[in-house]
């Protein structure tokens, strides 16, 4: 299982890195779904964390302060200066996850590629059909990973991704799409709305 998620990482990359190519200079500095960051901080951000390793991350706790939850700033920092050519070939050149974001067998490079992925194509009116055997590595992961602790913000609902027979939790349902489903444990704001059933007015009130 492990090599067929690491392909499923490099092949969402892979996918992203097309779409980035095919964006226009004004679509690079467009918001993303990420608070405050653009399309651009999104990839520099995606790439930050590539063949970083533990000290890399002392490193940039160090610079932080030691204040965990500005550690991507920390990383974002690190790449501010390249363009969107320079992070795109950084991308290609980065298909297979390396360093942390090779870790779970590359589910975290996977999840990483395909929520940021989406962060960037929603705001663009850019949609389109994540593959199903990537919701059903993703969605699971997603649960539990840190930071997405998917678990805490869907607590008490019961999540259903219709189109890829995918479900967990206990309490009202929301039911959906996977992609909207792995989107609110993500934490993106409006999301749930998508979403239906009594556990989707929850997550609504709950993450906006």
């Amino acid at each position: 299982m492990t090599g067929s998620v690491l392909a499923m990482a490099h092949d969402e990359r892979a996918d992203l890195a097309d779409l980035l190519e095919a964006l226009s200079p004004e679509q690079w500095e467009h918001p993303s779904l990420c608070e405050g960051w653009t399309v651009r901080d999104v990839v520099a951000h995606m790439i930050s964390y590539e063949e970083h390793g533990p000290r890399d991350l002392v490193r940039r706790l160090a610079a932080t302060r030691f204040r965990p939850w500005k550690l991507n700033e920390a990383a974002l920092a690190d790449y501010a200066d390249l363009g969107p050519d320079e992070l795109v070939r950084f991308l290609r050149n980065h298909l297979d996850p390396q360093g942390s974001t090779a870790a779970f067998g590359g589910r975290v490079g996977l999840v990483d590629a395909l929520i940021h992925h989406q962060d960037i194509r929603r705001p663009l009116g850019l949609a389109r059909t994540v593959p199903a055997e990537r919701l059903r590595v993703a969605l699971p992961f997603a649960v539990t990973a840190v930071p997405l602790r998917g678990f805490w913000k869907a607590r008490g609902v019961r999540l259903v991704a219709t189109d890829v027979g995918w479900s967990r939790g206990r309490g009202p349902e929301a039911a959906g799409p996977g992609e909207a489903v792995l989107m609110t444990m993500a934490g993106r704001r409006g999301i749930a709305r998508e979403l239906s059933g009594p556990g989707a007015t929850i997550l609504t009130d709950r993450l906006g």
